[in-house]
Order: C-alpha cells, then sequence, then structure tokens
C-alpha cells in the first residue's frame, strides 16, 4: 500500500487569501465576521451576517473568458487550486496526466446562480436562460474545471455529505492512491451559500448564530452562550502524491495522511446521534487506520461548529476516544470555525490544511471567543490565544447533516 503525501496546499477563506495570509490571521485570532455585503439583507433575515471571502479577484486564477461560465464556489476552487499547484511546484508530464485526478468536496453548488437565473426566468423568460447555466450550478464542476485546466485525465469527482464533503473528497482520493490507482490527487473542498436562499434556509432551521450586534464575537464553540454557527465561504486544496511520485521530482513533503475513518450515525437529517457514537467510531477507524494510539494524537482540529448540542456531542466523543490523554489537558483542541465560520463543504479540506500548518510551525491556532466554556466540554480549547507545541500527529474532524462523519489524520513525515 503507497504511502500518500501532501506536498503543498492552496486557501481561499474569509481570514485570507492564501495559506500564509490564512495561517496568519488565525494565530492572531482575526475573525472574518461581518455583515453580509453579498446581497440586501432586510430586517426579516433573523441572521444578517456571515464571513465572506473579501478582496479575490477570480481573474489572477483562471481565464477571464471562463468566468462566465461558473459560479462563485468553482472561482475559489480554480483559486485554490492554483495556489497548491504553486506550492507544490508541480508540473505533469504528458505521459503522468491518466494517473493523476481531482477530487472536489462540495455541500450546495452554485445557489447564487440558481437564484439569479430563477428572476430572469420570471422576467424575461426561458429564451433569456444562460447555456451556462447548469455548467456552473452543479457540485462537480468544480472538480471538472480544475480538471480541464490542468488536464488531470484520472477521476473527477464531486464528494457531497454535507459538512464532511472536502474531508471525504480527501480521505477517498488518499484511497485512490494508496491502492495503486493514482500518482497524484487535487483534493479538496469549495463552497458559496451566503446568498439569500442559503441564509433564509439555515436561518430557518435555527442553525445560524443570531448575534446580529456583535457578528465578531458570534462564533464561540464549546462557549455556554453559543448560538449557532456563522455561515462562511472559501476553498481549500491540497496535492497529494504517493511517497515515491512526490520522491522521484524531489518534491517538498509537508505532511503525510496516515489515517481516515468515515461512519454514518443512521440517526438524524440534523441532530448529532446519542453518544456520539458514529464520530467516536470515526476516530477509532482513523486511529486505526494510521497505527496510531490516542496519545499520540498532540493536537485536533475540532469540527466545532458554535452549536449547542453539537459542540457537547463531539467534545463527549473526544473523551471518549482520548480518555486521560484529553481530559488531563494533555490533548489540545481548538476550533477554527471560531473566526472563519462554518464554510460547510469546504471546511474539512480548509481545516486539514491548518493541521498541515500546526505540524509544519509548531504553533496552535485558537479557539476565539471562548469566555464561559460549557461545564459540558471539559477539553483544553485552546481559548483566545495561540500557543507553541511541537505536534508530530494532528486530528481534523468533519461532521455533516445526515449523520455523516469523517475523522483525517496527519503526521510528521518521516522518511
Amino acid at each position: 500500500m503507497e504511502r500518500v503525501v501532501i506536498t503543498g496546499q492552496g486557501l481561499v477563506t474569509p481570514v485570507g487569501i492564501g495559506t500564509a495570509e490564512t495561517w496568519n490571521a488565525l494565530l492572531e485570532g482575526q475573525s472574518g465576521a461581518g455583515p453580509i455585503e453579498q446581497f440586501e439583507v432586510t430586517d426579516d433575515f433573523p441572521s444578517r451576517f456571515a464571513c465572506e471571502v473579501k478582496g479575490f479577484d477570480p481573474a489572477q486564477y483562471m481565464p477571464r473568458k471562463k468566468i462566465k461560465e461558473v459560479a462563485r464556489f468553482i472561482t475559489f476552487s480554480m483559486g485554490a487550486t492554483k495556489l497548491a499547484f504553486e506550492d507544490a511546484g508541480l508540473e505533469l508530464a504528458e505521459e503522468e496526466r491518466d494517473r493523476a485526478g481531482c477530487f472536489i468536496g462540495v455541500g450546495l453548488g452554485g445557489l447564487e446562480n440558481l437564484e439569479r437565473v430563477k428572476m430572469i426566468l420570471e422576467k424575461r423568460g426561458p429564451k433569456k436562460v444562460s447555456p451556462y447555466f447548469i455548467p456552473s450550478l452543479i457540485g462537480n464542476l468544480a472538480a471538472g474545471q480544475v480538471s480541464i485546466q490542468y488536464g488531470l485525465r484520472g477521476p473527477s469527482l464531486a464528494h457531497t455529505s454535507a459538512c464532511s464533503s472536502s474531508a471525504h473528497a480527501v480521505g477517498e482520493a488518499v484511497e485512490w492512491i494508496r491502492r495503486g490507482k493514482a500518482d497524484v490527487m487535487v483534493a479538496g473542498g469549495a463552497e458559496a451559500t451566503i446568498t439569500p436562499i442559503g441564509i433564509a434556509g439555515f436561518s430557518a432551521m435555527f442553525a445560524l448564530s443570531r448575534r446580529n450586534d456583535e457578528p465578531k464575537r458570534a462564533s464561540r464553540p464549546f462557549d455556554k452562550d453559543r448560538d449557532g454557527f456563522v455561515c462562511g465561504e472559501g476553498a481549500g486544496t491540497m496535492i497529494l502524491e504517493s511517497l515515491p511520485h512526490a520522491k522521484r521530482r524531489g518534491a517538498k513533503i509537508l505532511a503525510e495522511i496516515v489515517g481516515y475513518g468515515a461512519t454514518s450515525d443512521a440517526y438524524h437529517i440534523t441532530k448529532p446521534g446519542p453518544g456520539g457514537l458514529g464520530p467516536i467510531r470515526s476516530m477509532r477507524l482513523a486511529l486505526e487506520d494510521a497505527g496510531l494510539k490516542p496519545s499520540d494524537v498532540g493536537y485536533v482540529n475540532a469540527h466545532g461548529t458554535s452549536t449547542p448540542a453539537g459542540d457537547i456531542e463531539e467534545s463527549k466523543a473526544l473523551e471518549e476516544v482520548f480518555g486521560e490523554h484529553a481530559v488531563s489537558k494533555r490533548l489540545w483542541v481548538s476550533s477554527t470555525k471560531s473566526m472563519m465560520g462554518h464554510l460547510l463543504g469546504a471546511a474539512g479540506a480548509v481545516e486539514l490544511g491548518v493541521c498541515a500548518k500546526v505540524i509544519e510551525t509548531g504553533r496552535i491556532p485558537p479557539t476565539i471567543n471562548l469566555e464561559n466554556q460549557d461545564e459540558q466540554c471539559r477539553l483544553d480549547y485552546v481559548a483566545n490565544t495561540a500557543r507553541e507545541r511541537k505536534v508530530e500527529c494532528a486530528m481534523s474532524n468533519s461532521f455533516g447533516f445526515g449523520g455523516t462523519n469523517a475523522t483525517l489524520i496527519i503526521s510528521a513525515f518521516q522518511d
């Protein structure tokens, strides 16, 4: 079975365009939340703020003539992917392209184009609907456009599993390389759902924070006063290679992906299963896959969405899996959603990128706004200020609607 390494990453997030920009903002505890600017928000919306990507120019990352063909989530994916290729210094020879694929996880796809074209249809009729409408909307066109742009002739798939989408995309890309079916996989996620229908829909579920007067303090995972998540957007892309392929081209290796677990609660469309059994099994499967003991993991980037039920269930699941290592606070846990908001289908890939930076730099980003820790959340969540610690192994959790769970573990590379 082939070993799989990360040789490049690109991040486009509400706190920075680029991995370095995002990472520095996270270490400084900066929040990307603010009043929504992408559409006119009326007082009818219970939640009127989000974590938006600011200052992003898609023309820097893709041909200008292509921009009209795609929705916002695809432009984010193209941006993150170009940054990842540049970070990896990867140039594929023609004969390598048949064994290079692309998995980009997407939760909801091009909602803004769906809304826009619906209005065009009603006001101007079907002849005014663009032929690019359907290709701009569907989730697999993030992977499709990336594959076309970079000549990746291996598998091209969109994994859609709500907030676990990009974690599953990365995990399944790892499996393709492990089984010897690919040498290079471009893997990640993208999402852009800060639209009237997106914000209204999540608000109707009482999923979003309603702290409209204090948006930067609204995402507060594990805090007793949390009242829901903050919607975010963006993309994260990883360049994954088999170890022999990376060595042959002299690639720098950021980290090795050593563990992947995936389960389902089989319980409810939105509520976490009782006792956290699904996440517990997902984490344990990832540890077993990696051949690690719980005490080998130094840091967990938690799913940590800032929802009342979800944070408690994840905390209890971490206690069950990590035992004394967690309760004694030797395990450090943080939720970077406190700063970036919830990037939904893109969250898993972006947060795996955060774990790679933790391993590279020995610095742990904080959970901001953790002022009054919930007594049912008993672990060390690196409250409010970044810390330093050498981390050999880090875990990233992603859980989604429908009871879907995915866990990834990466380690410092050792030849």
